[in-house]
């Protein structure tokens, strides 16, 4: 049930983002944001598996049509990352998510880069209604959780060199600091990117109960 690309407003522009919706038209919106590497195809199917379980998913294309396939250039777009068209971006693929949604509330869920993005999409817009944050980090996006208007639940790697156990933890404590409900996993004996399948650290069995954890959420909070 693949989706399409679709244009949506971004404060006075357009950026472009895939659009995977369920059978029946419409179901809970969910904003899946990309890993450093771009809105590759590893994304667009992570939206087909929503829109397989009913929800209405966006990935918004937060590299306007860039995208790597090796570290040193995925690096280098994820440094390069305009925090401030982020947050334009992030504000009006929520605002256009809502109204492919069945629900007055969506979810954000990111991955790497985008487990960060989709904390700071929590933070911007009381339509999001909760967070899951896979492994993520951005030294320059800094969200200020007081904002929050959902639960997150955050998703780590015991072997993760990025996103080390250590900072999970801190993120879980500042999150809980700020008044706002957050629970942490962290998955034994598996590394940073663990739910994709098209990585070398791709675990099949966390990615599983990742997966089921993510789905039980939003299926809880997206009302």
């Amino acid at each position: 049930m693949p989706g399409t690309m679709v244009d949506f407003p971004s404060n006075g522009g357009t950026n472009k983002g895939y659009l995977a919706t369920p059978a029946g038209g419409k179901g809970p919106g969910v904003l899946v944001i990309q890993e450093w590497w771009g809105l590759v195809p590893h994304i667009k199917k992570v939206c087909d598996r929503f829109a397989a379980a009913g929800f209405s998913a966006l990935a918004p294309d937060m590299y306007h049509g860039q995208t790597a396939s090796e570290p040193d250039g995925a690096g280098k777009l994820f440094m390069a990352l305009n925090i401030a068209q982020a947050e334009k971006d992030l504000r009006g693929a929520v605002t256009y998510l809502v109204g492919h949604s069945s629900t007055a509330k969506v979810g954000a869920v990111g991955f790497c880069m985008g487990g960060q993005l989709a904390l700071f999409a929590g933070t911007l817009n009381p339509s999001v209604g909760a967070v899951v944050n896979f492994y993520g980090i951005h030294p320059n996006v800094k969200p200020d959780y007081a904002k929050l208007s959902g639960p997150v639940l955050g998703l780590f790697a015991e072997k993760d060199g990025f996103v080390t156990p250590q900072v999970a933890k801190d993120t879980d404590a500042a999150i809980k600091k700020a008044g706002k409900q957050s629970e942490i996993h962290i998955y034994p004996n598996v590394d940073h990117a663990f739910f994709n399948d098209e990585r070398e650290a791709y675990d099949r069995a966390a990615a599983t109960d990742a997966w089921t954890r993510t789905l039980t959420l939003f299926q809880k909070h997206l009302k």
